[in-house]
């Protein structure tokens, strides 16, 4: 048996290895262009390194690869995260920019923790999906308007921590053991005789909702279904962010989740096809607002891929029962369904299983480069709609150019001063009722969202003067849409093997990351609600979405219900909602307050993070 410093020292030489190899490839490596950047820049590899790729595809998920255009509209990337003392031209001021842009997301989330075999690669979860409010949604009074999920989030999702050899830090990773974990204090700032954690990728299954179609170039799959797909993200960069290849940094593998378990189209970075990979089609999972779902994903056994010579194995597999409809559907993350990793080196895809990364859901066990730490969680996107009176200043919508679009938000959302230096554009945009072309091979025309809006995510991948819909009183206030609001979802607590609960959880947000008044000089400018929220304009109060507790004697008619192992009988059922649910006997963990203190100084970015704490949910009772 390798002992566990011989086992990193091997993982180093491998990195060695790969560095050697890269820095060899002469006039492969040039330094990052960029005049924000240190004089100290890093590196990247320049995009000749790379072979011929398809004009269109998922390289990058943030739209910037210098190879190729991205292949659908707003990818839902995984958000990366700054490093203690470093500073280059792919990491500076505790951010991470991709092609000289920051790409920074909002995913309040929660992270369970157990130490129990299993629950790092196997869990479950129960959810009831949130439902509309009858009347369409307005724009008058920010704060004060009738909102729909589509406004307030493009995705919940659930997550999990990756196996990928291939991806951050370039080291070797063995599927299912905590062996992969960096060795390394919170701040997992790793000196060069520290081992770095094994190469990893991140998993978002992700849930869309209904009204705000068509997928391909906006939110939803079809105006009234909710849908979900796979995403796994890599990150094509070495220890430190030292050398990235700028065409391919943050690659990603994408598929809907189908009641046949087949992709739509190709899934890998390498081959995505726009008008089929993202277009849902009759065998797409399709899911009702207020339907009751059971989500199981873990690994599972795999088929060969013959022609890429990989044997029989196993596989990452997500599957999802829908208890109201009784349809099921599934995904495997499989290179027999078309899964690849990149390489660093030239792009080049490898057919792949991709397999959990963890035995267990401790602590220490991350996603290296990811901003939202822990492997198991449940996190909400936001910051990516602002509701619109009109839109202005065409441009072109660089996903689909048979469907044009602008960059300008006009209405009660908009100020003349909320356009500085942070936010640039607010594309995409679209006018209400926009008719969609879509791709000639995806069928016909799609009617839109009923009301003007854009999508905030062209050119800085968020609402960076945080003025849309998420950043107002428009979220839900319970578990059952009013007039004006819609519900909440309503997650059961994750279980693992043998029904096992995660005993502990925390709380934590990377919406600081997007505060242009938050730098290492200024923590200041740190805060939740951010700080650039418009509080001014009519109707705001800065407010910022919060998790709560909500409880049912028995499970009501929105929660999934467990049963009393003793007795055999339901039991009150504790489940967790999201947005501005305060209703009578939930707990809100002392609501903004819950996402605990800046981690800047630990970290080497602003993620704010809470105490670990007792999963108030872990046995279904009130504790």
């Amino acid at each position: 048996m390798i002992r566990w410093l011989d086992r990193r020292r091997t993982r180093w030489l491998h990195l060695a290895s790969l560095l050697v190899v890269v820095l060899g490839l002469g006039g492969l490596l040039v330094l990052q262009p960029g005049s924000a950047a240190p004089s100290s820049a890093g590196a990247k590899l320049a995009s000749t390194s790379a072979p011929s790729v398809p004009a269109q595809g998922d390289l990058d998920c943030n739209g910037q690869s210098t190879l190729q255009k991205p292949a659908r509209a707003d990818l839902l990337c995984a958000d990366v995260r700054g490093m203690p003392g470093v500073s280059n031209a792919n990491t500076w001021g505790g951010k991470f920019y991709d092609n000289g842009l920051y790409i920074g997301h909002d995913e309040p989330s929660i992270a369970f923790l157990s130490s129990s075999p299993g629950s790092g690669n196997q869990v479950t979860w129960g959810e009831t999906l949130p439902v509309d409010p009858s009347a369409p949604p307005t724009v008058a009074v920010p704060g004060r308007d009738i909102s729909h999920n589509y406004e307030l989030s493009p995705a919940l999702w659930y997550g999990m921590a990756i196996c990928d050899s291939l991806s951050y830090p370039q080291l070797p990773c063995t599927p299912n053991s905590d062996a992969n974990a960096p060795a390394c204090t919170l701040a997992f700032n790793c000196s060069p005789n520290t081992y770095p954690g094994a190469g990893s990728a991140f998993m978002e299954l992700q849930f869309y909702p209904p009204g705000s179609p068509p997928f391909i170039d906006n939110v939803s799959c079809d105006p009234t279904h909710w849908c979900a797909a796979l995403n796994i993200d890599s990150l094509e960069c070495t220890y430190g962010y030292a050398v990235c290849n700028g065409g391919c940094i943050e690659p990603v593998n994408f598929a809907f989740v189908q009641t046949n378990g087949v992709p739509t189209g190709p899934p890998s970075p390498q081959d995505a096809v726009p008008d089929q990979t993202f277009v849902p089609n009759t065998s797409t999972l399709l899911m009702n607002p207020g339907d009751k779902i059971v989500v199981h994903m873990g690994d599972a056994p795999a088929p060969p891929d013959t022609a890429a010579g990989i044997p029989p194995g196993n596989a990452f597999e997500v599957t999802v029962d829908d208890l109201t409809t009784h349809q099921s559907g599934y995904m495997q993350a499989s290179a027999a369904n078309g899964f690849m990793n990149t390489s660093i080196v030239d792009c080049s895809g490898t057919p792949n299983n991709f397999e959990p990364e963890y035995s267990t859901a401790s602590q220490k066990n991350i996603v290296p480069w990811a901003a939202n730490t822990g492997d198991i969680s449940t996190a909400v996107e936001t910051g990516h709609f602002t509701p619109c009176t009109s839109v202005s200043n065409p441009i072109t919508n660089y996903a689909d150019p048979a469907d044009p679009t602008s960059s300008t938000c006009n209405g009660p959302y908009e100020t003349s001063t909320d356009q500085g230096t942070a936010e640039t554009s607010d594309a995409l945009c679209y006018p209400a009722n926009d008719t969609h072309t879509v791709y000639a091979g995806a069928g016909s025309p799609v009617v839109g969202a009923p009301i003007a809006n854009c999508l905030d995510d062209l050119l800085q991948n968020g609402d960076l003067d945080f003025d849309g819909s998420p950043y107002r009183t428009e979220w839900p206030t319970g578990t059952q849409p009013s007039t004006q609001l819609p519900s909440s979802f309503v997650q059961s607590a994750p279980t693992t093997v043998n029904g096992s609960g995660y005993p502990q959880l925390f709380f934590q947000t990377d919406v600081a990351l997007s505060e242009s008044s938050c730098t290492p000089t200024t923590l200041s400018g740190c805060t939740v609600p951010p700080s650039g929220t418009e509080v001014a304009q009519p109707g705001n109060t800065a407010f910022y979405p919060y998790w709560s507790a909500v409880f049912s004697g028995g499970g009501g008619d929105s929660q999934v219900t467990s049963l009393d192992g003793r007795h055999g009988r339901p039991r009150p059922s504790c489940s967790f909602a999201f947005g501005n649910v305060s209703v009578a006997g939930a707990l809100n963990f002392g609501k903004d307050a819950q996402y605990g203190s800046n981690q800047y100084g630990a970290l080497g970015y602003p993620q704010f993070i809470s105490p670990v704490m007792p999963n108030v949910c872990s046995t279904g009772e009130r504790r």
